[in-house]
């Protein structure tokens, strides 16, 4: 057994719920003396997270053979650190089929589920913004100014030339301002199709920030849009005193589906659990693709108990129906999914909530498959 498999063989023990998950592993969540011990020996099981943390990092990338890199230092700290759930469940299928993680496959796995900080995007679209509605109020304070201006030059035109050519100095001030004039026209035609243009740049904008946020297979939000809505969700719960409560559903031998049927059919599997899903949402459950075969559901006002049931509900809607492939007319046999369920607020974070939902996930396809475990 490698070091690798060890530190995950200890880990999954440390998270099955018995125990107390990863929050008794830290010393959070206890009662009595056994609570005033894990205060007095708090900065020790800090450290002692942090130690296993740079652990399962340093064995990941030893036992893989992969270079110690930036890239895949930050890598292997989203996976181990719970920030990268699908990819992680990614990896623990391959260690329990014996096989490495090579850095070609850690390469591909990676530009498929790109995790890398959105803020600098995000920065560049704000500027943007800034720079059209700049633009616009400019084009729009231009345009007003210029009709006024020919407007102006429009009856002193008119003035001029009612007087009698008496001089030619009033002759060629009214040909001058004739042409003035036409220059200004074509200026405020040329600034009513800049503003038109910065208009439709901005519904352009919004329309690409609107399709950055849905997954083009499911039509469901994806992970971006989902961080998003649990951000905004979780904070809107602690101001209210309300429940909230997540949850990954992962499809049961996904891989049995590509591998027998094909990838197009996978992602009709997909499609087919993603509706599945969506039948228990409304303005308080928002199911969202997580990426790969995994679905994200966030539940606002319901306890982990309560979303687990309707969760179950779902699960076993989908268990009873009977799939075919149209295209080679066979079965798919049974399609079921597994679930891991979680108390948002039973964490000191959302991203440990998330990380306790993993594991309970871990622990539903561990018992068996085709199951909700609550974390």
């Amino acid at each position: 057994m490698t070091v690798l498999q060890s530190m995950m063989k200890q880990e999954h023990e440390h998270t099955q719920p018995a125990v107390g998950g990863i929050l008794g592993w830290l010393g959070f969540g206890r009662h009595g003396d056994e609570a005033e011990e894990a205060r007095a020996g708090e900065p020790d099981m800090v450290q002692q997270a942090r130690t296993a943390l740079m652990g399962r990092i340093g064995a990941f990338l030893l036992d893989n053979g992969l270079e110690v890199t930036a890239q895949n230092l930050s890598t292997a700290h989203s996976i181990f650190a719970g920030l990268n759930p699908g990819l992680k469940r990614r990896i623990d299928r391959l260690v329990e089929e014996g096989q490495p993680v090579t850095q070609a496959w850690l390469d591909m796995a990676t530009a498929c589920n790109d995790d890398r900080d959105d803020s600098a995007v995000d920065k560049l679209v704000e500027r943007l913004e800034r720079g059209i509605a700049d633009f616009s109020r400019t084009t729009a304070s231009a345009r007003e100014a210029t009709s006024e201006y020919g407007q102006a030059l429009e009856q002193h035109v008119d003035v001029l030339e009612k007087v009698p050519d008496s001089d030619s100095l009033i002759s060629d001030l009214a040909k001058y301002a004739k042409a003035m004039l036409v220059r200004s026209r074509k200026a405020e035609e040329e600034l009513r199709r800049s503003h038109e243009e910065a208009a439709s740049l901005r519904r352009n904008l919004d329309r690409a920030r609107r399709d950055a946020e849905v997954d083009y297979l499911t039509g469901l939000p994806n992970r971006r849009a989902f961080a998003a809505v649990l951000e905004k969700q979780h904070r809107e719960a602690q101001l209210a005193v309300e429940p909230l409560s997540v949850a990954f559903c992962d499809i049961d031998n996904f891989k049995a589906v590509n591998d027998s049927h094909g990838h197009e059919a996978g992602d009709r599997i997909i499609c087919v659990v993603a509706k599945t899903l969506a039948q228990i949402s409304d303005d308080k459950c928002h199911i969202a693709r997580h990426g790969g075969e995994e679905l994200v559901v966030l539940f606002s006002g319901c306890t982990a108990q309560v979303a687990a049931a309707r969760l179950d509900e779902a699960r076993e809607m989908l268990a009873n129906r009977k799939l075919m492939n149209r295209r080679t007319q066979q079965p798919f046999g049974q399609v079921t999914f597994s679930a891991g369920v979680a108390d948002v607020f039973g964490y000191p974070t959302p991203n440990e909530a998330l990380a306790a939902v993993d594991a309970a996930l871990y622990a539903a396809k561990q018992a068996g498959r085709n199951q909700i475990r609550i974390a």
